[in-house]
């Protein structure tokens, strides 16, 4: 079991389209790069799991090679068409739908960012339709929200924050107003949180 960081969002994309196309991304070699670090760690620890490695850092360096040649994304594109899946969605992420009200918040204050409430987060997506409240609740692919910061990143005023995908105008204000509490700032430096506490071992 390996015992990751779940204090803030992993990567920048919260919601469903904006999760897969992050994961595209990421196979394309363009991810984030914490998401990117953590997939990798994962990716090593299930490659070492399975015998294909005999430690972490051949197994990274595989990861490393089939993220660079191409292969990783063929593999996804091969999973996408036996599940009957449209790979035209892979080959161009144009094809994902797109929520209606997309707008971009700027950061109020100058700081480094001490948290960013991953629960918060969670839950403003949700109310924005990426998830569901109760069972009978309809799930909108296209909303969710869009992270540009880690805890410990300086920023500054008037830097984009985050950028919310929403069905209208009302649902914009609620979840900026959730999200900017999501956010907390200090004047003085804040270590970054750590990818990863640990691997517990059998």
């Amino acid at each position: 079991a390996i015992l990751s960081d779940m204090n803030q969002p992993l990567g920048q994309a919260v919601g469903n389209s904006l999760e897969v196309i992050e994961a595209i991304h990421a196979l394309q070699g363009d991810g984030p790069e914490q998401f990117v670090k953590h997939c990798r760690k994962i990716a090593s620890y299930m490659l070492m799991l399975g015998g294909i490695a005999n430690d972490e850092e051949t197994a990274a360096r595989k990861f490393d090679d089939v993220i660079e040649n191409g292969k990783a994304l063929d593999l996804f594109e091969n999973l996408v068409r036996a599940q009957g899946g449209d790979i035209a969605y892979v080959k161009n992420v144009n094809h994902f739908p797109k929520a209606p009200f997309i707008k971009t918040v700027i950061s109020p204050e100058s700081g480094y960012l001490s948290e960013i409430n991953a629960r918060i987060v969670g839950e403003t997506a949700v109310k924005l339709g990426a998830g569901r409240e109760r069972k009978s609740d309809d799930i909108d692919h296209s909303v969710g929200i869009e992270i540009y910061h880690n805890v410990g990143d300086h920023v500054s005023e008037g830097q984009p924050l985050f950028t919310i995908h929403a069905k209208n105008e009302a649902d914009f204000f609620a979840a900026k107003e959730l999200l900017l509490k999501a956010h907390r700032w200090s004047r003085d430096p804040v270590a970054p949180l750590p990818l990863f506490y640990g691997v517990i071992r059998n």
